[in-house]
């Protein structure tokens, strides 16, 4: 055997090695786990992204009162506890904090975009097709 048809001949003998077959319990347990997993992280960006869209309302109105008079007072819910504040000072942390969630929020998407792509695989690989009732 030539050097690199070894190679080519070990490489197959790993890739079978690592996919090594499952029981049908074992499909079917990992097939609802990837479900869930994709159900809690799409419902998980659903809460962020109306929580970011909360904070743009409330940005949008301070925004307005800020142009208007900086040291006018607000109130904000600091870990159940209502802090008075100027809307000077509290117009900065909203935005870091949207800009925040914006951010997991994107995050967010690329775990459920490649948790997708391996159940897609998953399914590929064990050629599973779901039964309707």
């Amino acid at each position: 055997m030539s050097g690199t048809a070894a190679k080519t001949a070990t490489a197959s003998a790993k890739s079978k090695a690592k996919t090594k077959p499952l029981s049908d319990q074992e499909i079917q347990s990992t097939y609802t786990r990837f479900q869930n997993e994709l159900q809690s992280i799409a419902g998980k960006i659903g809460e962020l992204e109306t929580e970011a869209e909360e904070h743009d309302l409330v940005l949008g109105t301070l925004n307005d009162a800020l142009a208007q008079d900086p040291a006018r007072k607000c109130f904000r819910l600091i870990g159940g506890v209502l802090v008075e504040r100027t809307v000077g000072d509290v117009v900065p942390d909203l935005k870091t904090n949207r800009d925040g969630i914006k951010a997991f929020v994107e995050n967010l998407a690329t775990q459920y975009k490649s948790k997708e792509e391996e159940f897609v695989t998953f399914t590929r690989d064990y050629d599973i097709r779901p039964v309707r009732s």
